[in-house]
């Protein structure tokens, strides 16, 4: 059974992007060819993801006075946001977002044809890493989910005497999220119209960032797998003990290697364009969240129920910050040492010419690949640290001034 679904997510045209294209369709981000239907319906929910955060917004001034109340609104509407911001700017950003999962599947599907075991080792290696990193990310958002869907019901649950209070009125029935509505929400029909929409949102929201972030996520294996395969080809660029290049079988290495190199750097930088103001932005957004989720979880009068659910959200929102700071830091790290392969080839053994274009292409290479979160912060692990640090300062700072 397991083997079927993930067979049905594979896609020959696109064969490391497969799983994470099928997400991204299914959620209204990556559209069929020719379907107008498709893109009026996608269009309408992202619209209404949209409208129901500026109802959140609203809630927020309402309660603004409620410290408790404020701080759980604000943890899901920062989340809310950043959901409708990745859904917005990939729809705005579409074309460009094209032109870099063609260039992907495309260059896969030349390199694939190619029967070259050491190329085929590389690209196998880090597909199935980007399947890994895919399938347990999805994970973890699908329970991220459920456990904010299921908490409501957990707290009605857990406490006979809560329960007797809500039943007779005295306080009212929990909420999944907390959203501004033109009808009272605390009872009756229109309390389960809030939790129908909400569960909807809250499936919509979880389905975006499990997507959004998986693709970016692979993308970046992406760079960094292809990086290894061309310092692995500077490698070969004149043979080995048991294979002779000729002049000219070496000038097309060479220039091989020089475009590869090119073309990588390129779309790097417009997949860089394309995540670096939405990042930048969820960095900031992460930084408080972490502070005021530290502070929900030492606060008086929070619940078990309310501790777990707080922890699990603490956890999403490091695990997401991790995975692009991580992959970031790899790519980077590829892209230092991606000419190491020149320097162990048989370079020195060549005539003045051939020495001159590969001097030409260690030139090249040693342009950088390099992920950002705005103009100030390069996605590293160096960086993921001092965010973590940042908060927990954040959060010191507040504790003082409560005390």
């Amino acid at each position: 059974m397991r083997n079927k679904i993930v067979s049905y997510l594979e896609n020959e045209e696109h064969p490391l992007l497969g799983p994470t294209l099928w997400g991204l369709r299914a959620w209204g981000l990556y559209p069929p060819i020719n379907s107008n239907w498709y893109t009026i319906i996608s269009c309408s929910v992202h619209l209404a993801a949209i409208a129901f955060v500026v109802t959140q917004y609203i809630e927020l001034w309402l309660i603004r006075f409620n410290l408790n109340l404020a701080m759980r609104n604000l943890s899901i509407t920062m989340l809310s946001s950043i959901c409708v911001i990745k859904a917005g700017t990939f729809v705005l950003w579409r074309e460009d977002w094209m032109k870099i999962i063609n260039f992907v599947s495309s260059l896969e599907k030349t390199q694939l044809s190619e029967t070259y075991a050491i190329k085929n080792n590389i690209i196998s290696r880090y597909t199935k890493y980007s399947r890994c990193v895919t399938y347990i990310y999805w994970g973890l958002v699908t329970a991220t989910v459920f456990t904010v869907v299921m908490a409501p019901l957990a707290i009605f649950l857990s406490s006979p005497s809560t329960n007797e209070l809500m039943r007779n009125g005295t306080i009212p029935y929990p909420e999944i999220m907390s959203s501004w509505t033109p009808f009272d929400r605390t009872r009756g029909y229109g309390y389960w119209a809030c939790v129908v929409e909400h569960m909807l949102i809250c499936f919509y929201g979880g389905g975006i960032v499990a997507n959004y972030d998986s693709n970016a996520v692979v993308l970046m294996s992406f760079f960094a797998g292809q990086l290894k395969l061309l310092s692995a080809n500077c490698t070969m660029l004149f043979g080995d003990e048991n294979e002779v290049v000729s002049y000219n079988e070496a000038l097309r290495r060479i220039r091989d290697c020089h475009y590869h190199h090119v073309q990588l750097v390129k779309y790097a930088k417009i997949l860089n364009s394309l995540l670096s103001p939405v990042l930048f932005l969820y960095v900031i957004i992460c930084s408080l969240m972490i502070c005021a989720s530290a502070i929900q979880l030492t606060t008086e009068g929070t619940t078990s129920m309310q501790r777990i659910w707080i922890a699990e959200y603490l956890m999403a929102l490091i695990a997401q910050l991790f995975l692009y700071c991580w992959h970031g830091n790899e790519v980077l790290f590829m892209s230092e040492k991606v000419d190491d392969g020149i320097y162990t080839s048989t370079w020195y053994l060549q005539n003045n010419v051939l020495r001159r274009n590969v001097l030409l292409l260690r030139g090249q290479l040693r342009k950088r690949i390099i992920f950002t979160a705005g103009p100030f912060t390069t996605l590293t692990i160096a960086a993921f640290v001092g965010i973590l640090k940042g908060s927990y300062s954040y959060y010191t700072i507040l504790n003082k001034r409560d005390d």
